[in-house]
């Protein structure tokens, strides 16, 4: 793989930190646990979406754009650092809430995320309701500003399309790199799916390596056979506009949807245990809607013996943290 062929700008922190949780593994009994902290990307408290950012907004410059538009959740980690990345580069930023959660008064709606995205400077066109076609939304605003002379550049929900995904291709590159420098046999690699673009690009990036590496998406929103297919589909693209040949593998794409509980950032007892247990014992911090699910996927199937004790299990934080201030009254009442 070549990913010096794509434009790309530098936005984050990398390579982002590759640690033991020596103390979560001996809470659980094994299998030695490791976390890819994807959280430490450095843009606007950071994120996953920041190694996508660095690929498409450097697509966006390539194409002479003036106005970034996306969209996202109400609580989007995603929409926070695309305004972020805007802002970086001296761009306009237009985005489009979705309400897909609306139990959780005005901390959810304010606070947190949506706090961010105001005093990074981008402007919210519109906050719908949810079920809205969001990207005909951002299509017929495109096309209202390109008939004022403006140049918009539209990324997809989560920078989920090939280009976003070349992000992960390169940390997939990355963590190749960083065990091999440690000595470090990965066995499995874990990490909280939605969009696709974090898993198709590993899958895409793995499977081109013939690293072995199997990944498995904890989905935060999509029934398994879904949530699977819209990953095949999405890292057979990204694995095309690569280069690389042959097919995927079926067994290349794992999702386990087994955790997703009422909905998309509607909390379980697991994902609140999860981010209390992560707190106490390893002083980090998981998000509410992502990580924190994926984290309660992976402790869950511990538990079950999912993995050998002699297993290396890397878990990837995609980030969130200042989505928990808007779920300030469900932490409250799990502490009692």
């Amino acid at each position: 793989m070549h990913l010096a062929r794509f434009p790309r700008l530098n936005l984050g922190h990398f390579p982002t930190p590759l640690e033991p949780l020596n103390h979560l593994t001996r809470l659980l009994g094994g299998p030695q646990l490791w976390i890819k902290r994807d959280d430490c990307t450095g843009l606007a408290t950071g994120g996953n979406k920041t190694r996508k950012l660095e690929f498409l907004l450097a697509d966006a410059l390539a194409q002479k754009a003036d106005v970034i538009i996306t969209q996202g959740a109400t609580q989007s980690n995603h929409v926070r650092q695309t305004i972020a990345g805007a802002a970086k580069l001296g761009l306009k930023a237009k985005v489009f809430l979705e309400k897909r959660v609306t139990d959780f008064g005005e901390d959810y709606q304010q606070s947190g995320n949506v706090l961010l995205d105001h005093l990074l400077g981008g402007e919210v066109v519109a906050h719908l309701e949810a079920g809205t076609d969001m990207a005909l939304a951002m299509e017929e605003y495109a096309q209202s500003l390109r008939e004022q002379g403006h140049t918009p550049y539209i990324i997809p929900g989560g920078g989920s399309n090939p280009v976003g995904a070349l992000g992960y291709v390169a940390c997939a590159e990355e963590l190749l790199y960083q065990s091999s420098q440690q000595r470090l046999r990965i066995d499995h690699v874990v990490h909280a799916t939605g969009s696709t673009g974090t898993q198709a690009g590993l899958v895409a990036g793995f499977t081109a390596s013939n690293s072995g590496i199997p990944v498995l998406g904890i989905s935060v929103r999509a029934p398994k056979e879904k949530q699977e297919e819209n990953v095949r589909q999405l890292a057979e693209r990204t694995r095309e506009l690569l280069g690389v040949k042959g097919e995927l593998p079926r067994e290349a794409v794992k999702a386990n949807s087994d955790y997703v509980g009422d909905g998309y950032g509607l909390p379980t007892e697991s994902m609140l245990e999860a981010l209390t247990l992560l707190a106490q014992h390893e002083g980090i911090l998981l998000d509410p809607v992502y990580s924190g699910k994926g984290m309660a996927g992976l402790i869950d199937l511990i538990r079950k013996g999912h993995f050998r004790q002699d297993e290396n299990v890397v878990f990837i934080h995609t980030g969130g943290a200042a989505g928990l201030f808007g779920y300030r009254q469900v932490l409250d009442a799990y502490r009692g």
